[in-house]
């Protein structure tokens, strides 16, 4: 019973990973989107979300479903736990990508008000906090999930800054309040994304060491 347990959760563990890559796909298609002003593709994203959504709730079942038949040990009954939140939280990663592309269409096909800077290195950054932190959960690796709570920072001094340019961007132009509102709304998706990892990184250190904990990132 105990290999057949250990072999099913690997396998929910892999479902996990593949979801995060979808996320992943996601946010990068959203801000493609946006640069290109491709409102085809944002249509396509937010429909795309439903198999997020549905991939979700493939996986929350197969947990319960393992809860019920397997009776898991506490240390099992973790990892479960640690999972379901994980892929709550990934659906609504997803949700932002959503967002995004839902943007990108009331932006519509005018050209972007500023060159596209920090917030595709917010992307960059967010996309590879979500890989980590996935590998950290894998590997029950503390110590990385420690770290990439501690990146929050930069995700948020990026968020701050955009926002401070846009604002000046407004105050200097007023036909530029629309355009820059909409990039506005695209950082804080983003920072939202970083939060959400932080999220699964508290997971991930309750996994190792039994003890739920809010990761104080000044700290670090």
């Amino acid at each position: 019973m105990r290999e057949v347990f250990q072999e099913k959760l690997k396998e929910l563990e892999k479902e996990v990973i593949e979801m995060g890559e979808m996320v992943i796909i996601a946010i990068n298609r959203s801000i493609e989107a946006l640069k290109s002003r491709d409102l085809d593709e944002a249509k396509n994203i937010i429909n795309d979300d439903l198999l997020i959504n549905k991939r979700r709730w493939d996986i929350e079942e197969e947990c319960i479903s393992l809860i019920s038949t397997q009776q898991p040990v506490a240390t099992d009954l973790r990892a479960l736990i640690t999972i379901l939140n994980i892929i709550t939280e990934l659906e609504r990663m997803g949700d932002h990508a959503e967002g995004i592309a839902r943007v990108v269409i009331m932006y519509g096909d005018k050209p972007l008000i500023k060159p596209l800077i920090d917030i595709p290195r917010m992307a960059e950054k967010v996309t590879s906090m979500i890989k980590r932190s996935l590998d950290a959960l894998v590997n029950r690796d503390e110590t990385t999930a420690r770290k990439i709570c501690d990146e929050d920072d930069e995700i948020d001094n990026l968020h701050e800054q955009v926002y401070r340019e846009l604002i000046t961007f407004m105050l200097e132009d007023p036909k530029k309040i629309t355009g820059s509102t909409y990039l506005t709304w695209v950082s804080r998706h983003l920072e939202r994304i970083a939060d959400r990892v932080t999220n699964i990184c508290e997971r991930i250190i309750y996994l190792v060491t039994g003890v739920m904990e809010e990761i104080d990132v000044s700290k670090y």
